[in-house]
């Protein structure tokens, strides 16, 4: 009796929770809502010297029907700062986002920036990679008949 008990009050608890997860709806997609298109998410350093130029930029363009608002993109690190419009983009138009690496430590690039936004596809992640080498020393020999060369006996 205790099991048939036990197994009932299981059962209906099971009914009732897989009934409850049935009656939470997904929002509407609205048809109209703004879409982000990025002419790429990754941005390729290559090969750049230390303290050399860290900063790209992603252009967007909203193809949705409505206004597309960013908020704050998100960097996978405090060497990444992302700057990003504040101000909506009205469709059909394009802005950027642009991005700076601190170059200052030299190693491989491997960093991202969440993009979070209204679109329809509200999250983007756009990636930077790359490497950052150490600037070449120079070491060129003085030239002993140049001007203000040190006097060398003969």
């Amino acid at each position: 009796m205790k099991k048939t008990l036990l197994s009932l009050i299981v059962l209906v608890i099971f009914a009732y929770t897989a009934k409850a997860q049935n009656a939470v709806t997904q929002p509407a997609v609205n048809p109209n809502a703004p879409e982000i298109s990025f002419e790429k998410t990754v941005h390729d350093y290559g090969t750049i010297y230390q303290s050399g130029d860290g900063t790209c930029e992603f252009k967007f363009t909203n193809t949705g029907k409505e206004p597309l608002i960013l908020s704050k993109p998100q960097s996978s690190c405090g060497c990444t700062v992302p700057t990003w419009p504040q101000e909506p983009i009205l469709p059909g138009k394009s802005d950027v986002i642009k991005v700076t690496y601190n170059t200052h430590n030299i190693g491989p690039i491997n960093k991202t920036v969440t993009v979070t936004s209204n679109a329809k596809t509200n999250r983007v992640v756009l990636q930077i990679k790359g490497s950052v080498v150490a600037k070449p020393t120079t070491t060129e020999p003085v030239n002993s008949s140049a001007p203000g060369a040190s006097p060398q006996s003969k």
